[in-house]
């Protein structure tokens, strides 16, 4: 790499792995390098957004972007996807069917300026491989990254990405948030949202480090006490 994560603003969570927490609303992107294959998860709020995203992996990693996760259906992770030109983009199945207006309307009424979410739904990039159960991504060197289609719980269509390693990461999108508390809109499914977080600790296990979509990573102990939380909130029984 040519630059460290720490100079780029960036936090390094494993070797080969890091993310960046995004102004505006705080959304978290991450980086996983491997030998010759670079994954982007999530790709910000806007198309100028995703462009800096790009910019800051070439400089980390001396090649481009050549996978893209969307975690899941929300402007402030998707709209910057257009700026991946030529990656491989993967979703959970359905999230192809959320409409661009839709995403626009709400980006919108968050404030994100109207030349800029009408440009980022004009220019919307649907995944074209669809996770339905798992996948598993073969970056080159000895290194695997499994996408799990995990929802619904935050949105009808949450991905999870786990990268092994010591420490293993999983990042959850917005199924777990550290900043503040998680955010169920219309398009939640409350009912199914505390097991998507079983899965999550199914995944990762104990020693993990899960990486939320807004705020500072955290471990098993916070997910499995955010889990307890919003299955009080909800009304939700194991």
């Amino acid at each position: 790499m040519t630059v460290t994560w720490e100079e780029l603003g960036w936090e390094r969570v494993a070797a080969g792995v890091g993310r960046v927490r995004l102004p505006g609303w705080d959304c978290t992107a991450g980086l996983v390098v491997g030998a010759g294959a670079v994954l982007m998860i999530d790709a910000g709020s806007s198309l100028a957004e995703g462009a800096r995203l790009r910019a800051w992996a070439e400089e980390l990693t001396g090649s481009r972007v050549t996978h893209l996760a969307l975690t899941h259906p929300h402007f402030d992770h998707v709209f910057g996807a257009a700026a991946f030109a030529g990656a491989e983009v993967f979703g959970a199945v359905g999230v192809d069917t959320v409409p661009a207006e839709e995403l626009r309307a709400d980006a919108l009424r968050n404030g994100l300026d109207e030349t800029a979410a009408t440009e980022a739904a004009d220019t919307l990039v649907r995944p074209r491989h669809l996770v339905s159960g798992e996948w598993t991504l073969d970056l080159g060197g000895g290194r695997q990254v499994l996408l799990a289609n995990v929802g619904p719980g935050h949105t009808a269509h949450d991905l999870a990405v786990l990268v092994p390693g010591s420490p293993e990461t999983v990042f959850c999108g917005d199924l777990v948030e550290e900043s503040g508390a998680p955010q169920a809109g219309p398009d939640a499914v409350p009912s199914h949202w505390p097991a998507a977080l079983d899965r999550l600790l199914e995944l990762g296990g104990e020693d993990a480090l899960y990486v939320p979509g807004h705020g500072a990573v955290v471990d098993a102990a916070f997910v499995r006490a955010q889990r307890d939380a919003l299955a009080a909130r909800f009304g939700v029984s194991r």
